[in-house]
C-alpha cells in the first residue's frame, strides 16, 4: 500500500465500503468515490473530508495510475463506466473483500460470519474490546450506536471483521478467531445451490487458525477446521457457552448467568432489548473471553452496548405508540426480528412495512417470508427493491402476499407509504428490509412523533 497516495472507491456509499474509505483517510491518504445516491452516510463522508460524487465519471478518478489504487463493490454492475475506464487505462482494480483481507493480514483478526446476527455480534465484540482497554481496529456492518461510526481505529495490532458471505467475501479473510452464528441458506443467485453456500462456511472455517465458535447444531465438524471448535447456544445447555437463570424484564431487556469453560460470569444484563440480541451478547461474550479479556470486563461492556442503527432499532417508544426499524430481509431474520417484539412490545398490536430485497431472494423464499410475517398482526407489504437486479419474469411481491395469513394484510407501492400512514391507526409499527427502506426512517419517525403531539 506503501505505493499509493490515492484511493478512489466505486460504490463509496455501502457499509462496507465506507469503512475502509475512513481507514484509508484515517491513514493519511487521499481518499474520493462514487456511489449512485446521496445518502446519510455519503454526507458523513463528505464531513469527514472525503470527496464524493453521483454521476458515471470516470475523468473524476484521478488522473495517475501508479499513485491510485480503485476499489470496487460487486454491487456494481461489471460494464459500469468508472469501473471499465479504471481496468482499461492501468490502475490496479480490487474488490471490497481483497482490500480488508489486505488490512487484516499481519494482524490478530477476529471475524464473524453468519447469515444472520453478524453485524450486532462483531460489533458487540468490538465494543468489549475497546471498553476493556485492550482496544481494536474493526471494520463493522453497521453503524455502532456507542461510537456512531461503522470504523473503529486502534493501535493495538487487532482488526475485529465482519465477513460477509455475500460474493464469497469472507474466503479473503484468515481470522485467528471466529464465531460463525448462521448457516440458514441465502445468495442463491451467487452459489447456485444450498450445499455450495455451506461449503463456502466450511472454506471459511479451514481458514481460522486458533479459536472457531460455532453456533451449536451448525453443520460443522472438527474435520472442517484445523482450529479448535466451541460452541454457543441461547437454548441448549450443552453448549461450551450457554446462559443459565435468565431473566427478562418487563421491558423485554435479559440478564443471565454465562456459562464456558472456565467458569460462570454472572449476572450480565444485555444493554440492548429481544432474545435475539441475548443470543448474540453469548457469541460475542465467548469470542472475547477466549481472546483473553477478563470476565467482569465482558460484563460491564456487555451492559453499556446501545446496539447497531437498524437492528432492532427502537426510535420512539410509548405507552401509546411505539416504532421499530431492522434490517432483516431473510426470513430467519424477520421471524427472530419479530418473535424479539414480542418481548419488548408484550401485548400489543404490532404493524409492519416489509420491503422485500432483490428478485432471486423473493423467489428461493417467499414460502419462508410469508411464514415469518404471519407473525404480525398486520402486513403492509411493498414493492420489491431490486438492488443490482433485473426483473424476473413472474416474481413480484404478490409471491409473499398470497401465502400471509396474518389477520390483516395490505399490498402498497412505496411511493403510497407515507400517505397510507397518515391515516393508519397504529400501536407498535415496524420496518423491515434491505433496501431503501431506510430512507423512510426519519420521516416516519417524524410523523409518529406528530401525531402524539
Amino acid at each position: 500500500m506503501s505505493a499509493y497516495t490515492h484511493i478512489y472507491f466505486i460504490g463509496i456509499g455501502g457499509i462496507g465500503m465506507s469503512a475502509i474509505a475512513r481507514y484509508y483517510r484515517f491513514k493519511g491518504l487521499t481518499v474520493a468515490g462514487y456511489d449512485r445516491t446521496p445518502s446519510d452516510l455519503t454526507a458523513a463522508l463528505e464531513a469527514e473530508g472525503i470527496s464524493v460524487h453521483y454521476e458515471n465519471r470516470p475523468d473524476l478518478i484521478p488522473q495517475d495510475p501508479e499513485k491510485t489504487l480503485v476499489v470496487y463493490t460487486p454491487a456494481v454492475p461489471s460494464d459500469f463506466g468508472e469501473l471499465v475506464y479504471a481496468q482499461q487505462h492501468g490502475y490496479r482494480v480490487i474488490k471490497r473483500s481483497r482490500m480488508l483481507g489486505e488490512i487484516t493480514r499481519g494482524q490478530r483478526c477476529l471475524a464473524v460470519a453468519g447469515t444472520h446476527g453478524k453485524t450486532t455480534t462483531s460489533t458487540l465484540a468490538a465494543h468489549i474490546l475497546t471498553e476493556s482497554g485492550e482496544g481494536c481496529s474493526a471494520f463493522l456492518g453497521g453503524i455502532s450506536k456507542n461510537y456512531g461510526t461503522n470504523l473503529l481505529v486502534s493501535h493495538t495490532p487487532t482488526v475485529v471483521a465482519e465477513a460477509d458471505e455475500f460474493d464469497r467475501s469472507f474466503l479473503q479473510l484468515f481470522p485467528e478467531s471466529a464465531v460463525i452464528t448462521a448457516m440458514d441458506p441465502d445468495h442463491l443467485d451467487i452459489y447456485g445451490t444450498v450445499e455450495a453456500y455451506r461449503q463456502a462456511f466450511r472454506e471459511f472455517a479451514a481458514q481460522v487458525s486458533g479459536t472457531l465458535i460455532i453456533k451449536k447444531g451448525l453443520p460443522l465438524s472438527q474435520q472442517d477446521t484445523k482450529a479448535r471448535i466451541l460452541t454457543y447456544s441461547y437454548t441448549e445447555a450443552g453448549a461450551d457457552f450457554h446462559p443459565e437463570n435468565v431473566r427478562p424484564d418487563s421491558l423485554g431487556y435479559f440478564t443471565y448467568d454465562l456459562v464456558w469453560p472456565e467458569g460462570v460470569v454472572k449476572d450480565i444484563r444485555v444493554g440492548t432489548p429481544g432474545w435475539v440480541n441475548a443470543e448474540n451478547s453469548i457469541a460475542a461474550a465467548a469470542l472475547c473471553l477466549c481472546y483473553g479479556i477478563a470476565p467482569e470486563q465482558v460484563r460491564s461492556a456487555v451492559g453499556s452496548f446501545q446496539g447497531v442503527c437498524r437492528r432492532l432499532d427502537i426510535h420512539l417508544n410509548t405507552k401509546r405508540l411505539s416504532y421499530i426499524d431492522d434490517y432483516a430481509h431473510h426470513p430467519d431474520e424477520l421471524r427472530s426480528a419479530i418473535s424479539s417484539m414480542r418481548d419488548i412490545f408484550p401485548g400489543r398490536k404490532i404493524t409492519a412495512i416489509f420491503q422485500p430485497h432483490l428478485y432471486t431472494r423473493t423467489r428461493d423464499f417467499a414460502d419462508g417470508f410469508a411464514k415469518a410475517l404471519s407473525g404480525v398482526d398486520k402486513l403492509v407489504l411493498l414493492d420489491i427493491y431490486p438492488a443490482r437486479e433485473e426483473p424476473i419474469p413472474g416474481v413480484t411481491s404478490e409471491l409473499i402476499f398470497n401465502k400471509v395469513t396474518a389477520p390483516e394484510k395490505l399490498l402498497i407501492r412505496r411511493e403510497e407509504l407515507m400517505e397510507f400512514l397518515t391515516e393508519e391507526p397504529l400501536d407498535v409499527l415496524a420496518t423491515f428490509g434491505a433496501g431503501n427502506i431506510d430512507r423512510y426512517i426519519k420521516p416516519i419517525t417524524e410523523l409518529l412523533k406528530d401525531r402524539l403531539g
